[in-house]
């Protein structure tokens, strides 16, 4: 019992989730503001720094969610609610980091309307995760509890675009890129931008379970 009351018994886990959130909006939009901007080097550089300074940013909260779990007696939800959804949101960041890195490793040179829209897409899927798990420590709210679900609705809706967008653009690209080595890396880049969103679709699907729990 005196073990109990000498631990913490509940830690910013809310607070944390939502800066998370932020970073993981800010990387999403500098991607974005990276493919608008491709063909000018010095902006194309500067703007990965970002999405990679968010994804460290982000990683850094994960860290402490994660050390947190280990010191604190009460959570405001399951253990493994918490563990399962800061991991699923630092994948959205881990990989929209992969793919920047990904435009430099294959020397990609020319954005395509494809890549704009599915980095849009992404980008608003981001928002409404952000937007979802900003709602969590208000679900005694009725309001927000109608809010973080018409998000997560939100979020499956953007991802299925995305769905469809990706399954357009790979049809385009194998009818008509003639150059097998730009064919297999924007094939690259399709798929990872489309997991952008499984992945938001993750969070959205962990969301709407702590929310139906804890509602």
């Amino acid at each position: 019992m005196l073990f109990g009351k000498l631990l913490p018994r509940e830690g910013n886990f809310f607070e944390l989730f939502d800066q998370h959130g932020q970073h993981i909006v800010e990387g999403s939009r500098a991607f974005l503001r990276m493919v608008e901007n491709y063909a000018n080097l010095t902006d194309r550089e500067r703007l990965a720094a970002e999405v990679i300074d968010a994804e460290h940013a982000a990683d850094k909260i994960t860290a402490e969610v994660n050390r947190l779990l280990h010191t604190t007696f009460i959570t405001p939800i399951d253990r493994e609610q918490i563990h399962g959804l800061i991991n699923a949101m630092d994948d959205i960041l881990d990989l929209l980091q992969d793919t920047t890195e990904t435009l430099s490793l294959y020397d990609v040179r020319r954005m395509t309307e494809e890549t704009l829209s599915l980095s849009q897409l992404s980008a608003r899927c981001c928002e409404r995760v952000q937007h979802a798990v900003n709602l969590l420590p208000k679900l005694s709210q009725h309001t927000a509890v109608e809010a973080a679900l018409k998000a997560c609705e939100e979020i499956d809706q953007l991802e299925s675009e995305a769905d469809r967008v990706m399954r357009s653009a790979m049809s385009k690209l194998f009818r008509e890129e003639q150059d097998v080595r730009e064919l297999i890396k924007m094939k690259a880049v399709y798929e990872m931008l489309e997991t952008v969103t499984d992945r938001c679709e993750d969070v959205a699907n962990l969301i709407e379970g702590i929310v139906l729990e804890n509602s």
